[in-house]
């Protein structure tokens, strides 16, 4: 299945825009922006992470909600 026809793996209907390269739980890597800007306003971003959409949403989300200074991984390729 490519990434275009994927949807996240905790609402079942968004776009994913980021890949958790470390999940906790391997069900749950592939997260839309809406679900994504949740993990990172309760308090549990992703750390090791992968851009999926070839623009930095993830790291923009980062950027804005995050309150915590936590070092955070990009993932190329």
């Amino acid at each position: 299945m490519g990434a275009h026809r994927r949807k996240c793996d905790w609402c079942g209907s968004g776009t994913p825009i980021v890949r958790d390269m470390e999940p906790i739980n391997a069900d749950y890597q592939y997260w839309c922006e809406e679900c994504a800007r949740a993990l990172i306003i309760k308090g549990d971003p992703i750390e090791t992470y992968r851009e999926l959409e070839g623009e930095p949403i993830y790291g923009r989300l980062l950027e804005e909600h995050c309150t915590l200074k936590r070092f955070y991984s990009f993932v190329t390729a």
